[in-house]
């Protein structure tokens, strides 16, 4: 297949919420994995089967614990993934390569810290979301609350932000009925994002609870999104729809978003559980 072929991987599938990935231990061995082989792991047909494929790897800073790179189903690597960053604490530490249960993680994004609570349950402070289009990327001429983008021959409002990789929130009435399929995907690869973008449908039920649906850019619609939550919460929060605490419900269960405002981090919290381990010849 490549220069990997014949050898033998070690992996351990976990998922947060039902947004599913392979995790790779790049420290006690060595991984360096293409886009095809990428798509092989990610195949739930031929190969192991997730949204995403995660790598632990040695940092290459001082300040920091752990580098952790994600790759989409579709092989291409991404700056964040929040469900995958709860999976991570979780992975390092069952595997006893950390005894630390708050550790510091540089991602391509910045760095993040998730916590393991005694309850089992890990919060992640996710940093502080950005809203500069150049930040995101979105193409725009000023910073605004939400932006008219034409899909099609029609025309929604979405509010746009960074939370380490770009985001589209659209507020839906009926989330069961939203096309998140077709619209999702028209505004993934819309032109006004140019490194492409996550697609949230969220509908607001209390000020403190919402139901989301997130076409995620590289992988479709996802059981759970843990960035899209949290931008889906900092942007409802931004136009008075919701005060934190706010709930979030998925497809695969609940998580819950913390922002206090303008320039604060977003702290999310949520499960990681881990379904089984394994080995996959590359």
């Amino acid at each position: 297949m490549n220069t990997q072929t014949c050898t033998r991987l070690r992996f351990t599938k976990m998922h947060g919420l039902g947004n599913d990935f392979v995790v790779f231990d790049g420290i006690s061995q060595s991984v360096a994995l293409t886009p095809e082989q990428c798509r092989h792991i990610a195949d739930r047909h031929f190969g192991i089967g997730c949204d995403q494929i995660l790598l632990v790897e040695k940092p290459a800073r001082d300040d920091v614990d752990f580098r952790y790179r994600i790759f989409n189903a579709d092989g291409g690597e991404v700056e964040q993934c929040g469900n995958g960053a709860r999976c991570f604490v979780r992975f390092v530490h069952d595997k006893c390569l950390t005894d630390k249960t708050t550790i510091r993680v540089e991602t391509a994004s910045g760095v993040i810290e998730p916590r393991l609570l005694d309850s089992g349950l890990v919060t992640v402070n996710m940093g502080a979301p950005r809203f500069a289009p150049a930040d995101i990327p979105f193409a725009a001429e000023a910073e605004a609350l939400t932006y008219p983008l034409k899909v099609g021959q029609h025309v929604i409002e979405i509010a746009a932000l960074s939370m380490g990789n770009p985001h589209a929130v659209l507020r839906v009435n009926d989330l069961d009925s939203a096309p998140v399929d077709i619209l999702g995907a028209a505004i993934e690869s819309h032109a006004r994002f140019p490194q492409r973008v996550n697609a949230g449908f969220m509908q607001v039920l209390t000020p403190h609870d919402v139901r989301l649906r997130v076409y995620e850019r590289g992988a479709g619609e996802t059981l759970a999104c843990g960035t899209g939550a949290c931008a889906a919460a900092v942007a409802g929060i931004r136009q008075g729809w919701l005060q934190s605490p706010v709930s979030v419900h998925t497809k695969g269960g609940d998580l819950v978003i913390e922002w206090a405002g303008q320039g604060q981090p977003v702290y999310m919290t949520g499960p990681a559980v881990t379904v089984f381990e394994g080995e996959i010849e590359l």
